[in-house]
């Protein structure tokens, strides 16, 4: 058996690549999960089978690094570079296979099980190679500390800075590219003539990824006409979401980190619905509060009402402000909302926001996208309807969307029954929007909910007769006993996940 021995110029090389070891498997896994739950839903259970994968993945790597028992600095050298290939490239190859696959599972875990061997691999093979040039105690204790430190920058990057900034398939290459520069740079720090093919395969490899790096816009792009269907208008990633608008004649839709939000054809239906049965029962209607609706056709619908003075919108990413009040046909769909005087938009996470307010509103829409996640699931929480309570004149009224109550009747009720724990006093209802099929709101009061007043002018869809209609619920969407939804408990996302992956899956 051949004894590897680093040149002492590649002892550091080999310890800084635990780092880099660590910090790019980490990242690979976190891409993995997010396109998992991007594109299947269901994050809870895409995110825990993802990272179990992977783990148990790292341990098969470990397990067949017995079998390496010659040239450990030569198999490391072309583990970094297959993990470069296969981790820098797999948002990207995720992404285009996501359409084109009849079952999308297969390649997401054959690329997360052949990223966690390699990695798995890695570390075996480093401490091997290190074993002549330090003490047994001394060599663990750093490998193992640059391989934490790593997976602790990575888990604060990718959040915070990669996903952002870059997006997920740049940041899938970047760290591609980390990984073959440590290859060469080991390549380069051995003695003679030693591992040229790899050299010439890592250049290539690095060149390769570079390129995906500078063209993955494009590859994205490719990508999502794929997934949506439709031609691409408009399409950016902002440091809280994907925002892509497609439009085929004089259709217009919104998605929002993958889910339709309206399509222009009949958002109407979902604003008018969303709106007007609130703001109808309200008898002296000033200021009214918006959570969420960065689009603005929620604010256009309240505007409808000429004794409103003020309207408050809060709204956590100014991106989709700037697009909907700047964009010509996207400012003309929400009829120049945000140009109104009456219009305050304010860019804050609504929970913190709704904490340090001390105005009081007599009427508030909350419009928040479906609770597909955890961060998404806290604006649905007995404690934000709490600090919602507080924020409202004695008679205001609530209209709160709460997704559809046929395809999850469960998720639906969760969230009345969750503001009634808050002290509300409640009522469903529901409208049919076509493209979304049948759609709930929940309707809210401190106290007793006054009869509904009179419609503005000039709507398309709701009139008296509908919004009566729109309070009954057929035996298959009545209400059922749920749980409250609370911070601690999280139990409306799960629901939701439930409920739809039955329908979706």
């Amino acid at each position: 058996m051949s004894q590897t021995v680093p040149p002492p110029r590649a002892g550091a090389a080999l310890l800084l690549s635990a780092f880099v070891v660590a910090t790019c498997g980490l990242v690979y896994e976190l891409l993995a999960g997010t396109l998992a739950s991007y594109l299947l839903g269901d994050s809870v259970t895409q995110f825990s089978t993802v990272i179990g994968t992977y783990l148990f993945a790292m341990g098969i790597g470990s397990w067949c690094s017995r079998y390496v028992r010659r040239d450990e600095l030569a198999v490391f050298v072309r583990v970094e570079i297959l993990v470069a290939v296969i981790g820098g490239s797999s948002a990207a190859l995720l992404f285009l296979l996501f359409d084109r696959v009849a079952d999308f599972r297969l390649p997401l875990y054959g690329i997360v099980l052949a990223i966690g061997t390699l990695v798995g691999l890695e570390i075996p093979l480093l401490m091997r190679i290190l074993k002549d040039r330090l003490e047994f105690g001394d060599l663990v204790s750093r490998v193992l500390t640059f391989d934490y430190i790593g997976a602790l920058a990575a888990s604060l990057l990718f959040p915070l800075l990669l996903v952002p900034k870059l997006g997920l398939i740049r940041t899938g290459f970047l760290f591609g590219l980390f990984n073959v520069a440590v290859a060469i740079a080991l390549i380069l720090r051995l003695p003679g003539r030693r591992l040229r093919g790899e050299l010439a395969v890592a250049i290539a490899v690095a060149l390769a990824l570079l390129a995906g790096f500078l063209w993955s816009e494009r590859l994205q792009q490719t990508a999502e006409i794929a997934a949506y269907g439709d031609p691409i208008v408009y399409a950016a990633s902002t440091p809280y979401q994907r925002i892509v608008i497609t439009k085929r004649r004089d259709d217009l839709r919104l998605f929002l980190s993958g889910n339709l939000q309206f399509s222009s054809r009949d958002e109407y239906r979902y604003h008018e619905a969303l709106v007007h049965p609130a703001l109808s029962r309200v008898a002296a209607l000033r200021d009214v509060l918006v959570l969420g609706g960065g689009d603005g056709l929620a604010v256009r619908e309240i505007l409808k009402y000429p004794g409103v003075r003020s309207v408050t919108l809060v709204d956590l990413d100014p991106a989709m402000i700037a697009l909907f009040r700047n964009s010509a046909m996207l400012s003309t769909l929400n009829a120049h909302a945000f140009s109104s005087p009456k219009v305050h938009v304010v860019n804050a996470d609504a929970f913190r926001w709704l904490r340090d307010n001390r105005r009081s509103f007599d009427a508030a829409i909350v419009d928040f996208p479906d609770p597909t996640n955890f961060s998404l699931g806290k604006l649905y929480t007995v404690s934000l309807y709490r600090e919602l309570a507080r924020a409202l004149s004695p008679g205001a009224v609530v209209s709160v969307q709460s997704t559809s109550p046929l395809v999850a009747p469960q998720a639906f009720w969760t969230v009345a029954t969750t503001m009634e724990a808050a002290g509300f006093t409640t009522r469903g209802y529901h409208v049919y929007v076509p493209s979304f099929g049948e759609w709930g709101f929940v309707l809210a009061g401190l106290g007793a909910l006054p009869a509904a007043g009179p419609l503005p002018a000039g709507l398309r869809f709701l009139d008296p007769t509908t919004e009566r209609l729109a309070f009954a619920f057929p035996r298959d969407m009545a209400r059922r006993p749920v749980s409250v939804n609370r911070l601690d408990n999280q139990v409306l996302v799960r629901r939701f996940e439930e409920e739809w992956a039955k329908v979706e899956g």
